[in-house]
Formats: structure tokens, sequence, C-alpha cells
């Protein structure tokens, strides 16, 4: 159930900023520690005052929290652990304050279930002679409180899809304030943001972050998804990454991935491409169940041969073609070099998991 919120529950931001314009002393930062919780999906926060600007992730203490209230724990053993792996410049405290993203890890030091971090980490760590490089490919839709569209009628439905995407005007594209809030804030934390696209469906846009190198890209798509959610917190948007947020004749909501090679970035290296292609084609399974958090049964939703998807049953590739499982770019083709996109992973994916798996299929006996 989605509860919608009252408007005078709404705060004055402009009240807030007196108090963060207020002289921080010098020997005080804000770490704002961020984790994945225990659906695999959601993003959880909680800040603490060090003494000095940290400049490593290993320079800032192991923390915990309640492990119970995440659905990481119960409540008679409560403490999970947080390690501290990827610090971002924080822009909504801004100055020496940091984002701190984490690992999470149960009472016995074991990584929690939803910790996909570290068995990435160790593949790339084993794969860097290759230059393994990631490019992810954000979609979700912008939601009211009330969990309806935002923008869209609230007794009916907007036009049919055709004029909204890369729409320009109010009547063709809702809430582009969001959209640029979150850009220049993931600018400002150091994240490699690519770019951004207003999608096929009215209230549905797009970020695209890379070209990252191994680890990074998981690490930098879900610190720009934590930013999302609270610019969007700021705006009294809710931003969904369900792939499928509105039944019907309506477009999904992916994570389309973008991976290379070193070898497949060298002149001819389409033949590397190809052959990695053949290899996603026998493994097509294994990469439908990790390319979202319910092994499959969300993607299922999505994935269903139409609206610019391939079906989730069978695997295709094709150049330029965007209803198949992996789509060569034309302009790789015809410089026989580049990239491949795999159009299958789900907005709500793990990008640990999907980058983990592809290396494993693709480079790794």
């Amino acid at each position: 159930m989605t509860l919608s919120i009252s408007p005078s529950l709404v705060t004055n931001k402009n009240i807030l900023t007196k108090y963060l314009n207020l002289h921080q002393p010098e020997d005080t930062v804000q770490c704002m520690y961020v984790w994945i919780d225990g659906t695999g999906e959601g993003l959880r926060a909680k800040t603490r005052t060090h003494p000095v600007v940290p400049k490593d992730p290993k320079e800032l203490p192991i923390w915990n929290y309640d492990g119970s209230s995440t659905y990481q724990a119960e409540g008679s053993n409560s403490d999970v652990y947080l390690y501290p792996v990827a610090i971002y410049r924080d822009p909504f405290r801004g100055g020496n304050n940091k984002l701190v993203l984490c690992d999470t890890y149960k009472y016995n030091k074991k990584p929690s279930e939803t910790n996909h971090r570290i068995t990435c980490n160790d593949v790339m760590t084993k794969v860097k002679d290759i230059e393994p490089w990631f490019g992810m490919e954000q979609e979700y839709c912008l939601l009211d409180t009330d969990g309806h569209p935002f923008g869209w009628p609230k007794n009916g439905f907007p036009g049919p899809q055709g004029p909204y995407y890369c729409g320009v005007g109010a009547n063709k594209v809702f809430g582009r304030d969001i959209v640029e809030a979150h850009y220049r804030a993931c600018l400002y934390a150091g994240i490699k943001i690519a770019g951004t696209n207003a999608e096929v469906m009215p209230a549905q846009w797009e970020f695209q972050v890379g070209p990252c190198e191994g680890i990074t890209m998981g690490d930098d798509l879900w610190m720009a998804r934590f930013l999302l959610h609270r610019v969007a917190e700021e705006f009294g948007i809710v931003v969904s990454l369900d792939p499928k947020p509105i039944p019907g004749d309506w477009n999904g909501a992916g994570c389309h991935t973008n991976f290379s090679t070193k070898a497949m970035r060298e002149d001819n290296g389409l033949l590397e491409i190809e052959k990695a292609i053949e290899k996603l084609s026998k493994n097509h399974e294994r990469h439908i169940k990790a390319y979202d958090p319910k092994q499959g049964k969300d993607n299922e939703r999505r994935l269903t041969g139409r609206h610019g998807t391939s079906s989730i049953r069978d695997f295709s590739a094709g150049v330029a073609n965007r209803a198949a499982s992996i789509r060569i770019p034309r302009g790789v083709a015809e410089d026989k070099k580049g990239y491949l996109e795999d159009r299958r992973p789900s907005s709500n994916c793990d990008p640990y998991s999907v980058n983990e798996v592809i290396v494993r299929t693709t480079c790794m006996e």
C-alpha cells in the first residue's frame, strides 16, 4: 500500500538553508554511510561525525546498524556491520562532508546475503589485465506520493506513447527539475554520469553512468541511485525502479548494460565481441536469474518481446536491433570494434551481479 503525504507535512527547504549555511568547525566532517538493505533494492543511510576529511575508505571506522529493521537480521542478534568501500562528495551538505558507500557484513563477519559486491570485486580483480569497461543505462519512473505517475491525469491516462521520448514541452515531459538537479548532484559527487534523456513513457527518464572500469561501475550506479532518491525526496516525488511500473501498453524500465574488454576496443575487436555473444547465448537462463533481484520474476513482466524488448525465454542478437537480447550498435559494426549492449538487465537489477556474471561468462572459463 502506498501512503500519500499530507501537504502540511512538507517542510520549507528555505528554512533548512539557514542552518546549512552555519559555519561548520574544521575538525568535524559529516560522513553519511550508505548501504543496500535486505531487499537487494532499497538503500539506507545514516550519518556520523569524523574528525578529519577522509581520503580513503580505509581511514573511516567500521560501523554497525540494526539489521532487524532492514530485513537483514533477527531482533535477538541484530547488529550488521558497515565496511566503507567508496567515498563521494556530499552535494546536499557541501563543504568537506562525504557520502560513504558501504559493504554489509553479518554478526559473524561474513557478507550479508545482499552483499554482491564482494564476489564482483574478486572477479574484477582477477580480470584486471583485460580492462573490462561498463556503461549502464538506468531507466526509472517518477511518481506522486500516492503512487500515480507524476504528471499523469488522476482519473485517466495521457496520450499514447510517441511524443515523449527525448521530448520538449510541458505537455510532453514531467519532472525535468528533478533530472537536472540529479545530474548536477552526480557531477559534484564525483560519479561518472554520462548523460540523461526523457524516455518513451511519460514521467519515465533515463540516466547513463560510465564508461567505468571494473568494480567502479557498481559503486557509481548505486550511489547515483541514492542521489536520485534523495533529490526526488526534496521535491516531494517518489522514484520507482520497477521494471514494469504501469501494466498494459506502456514501456517497461531496464538497465541496459554496455560491456567491452581491451581486445574488443582494438582493431578487429568485433571478432571478440562475436565470441562473447556466442558464450552469452549458451548461458541465457543463468543471466536472466542474475538480472533482477527476484531471479527473473520481475523481468518476466517486462521482457515480453514487445515495447523494445526481447523475449525472456529466447536469446537473440543483432546489429542495431533493440528487440534483441544483445545489440551490436551500428557504429560498432561499421568500425569493427567497440562494445556490446546487453538489453536484458532490469531497472532494479544489482549492477554488481550483472557485471560479475557478464565477465564470468565472457572472460573466465
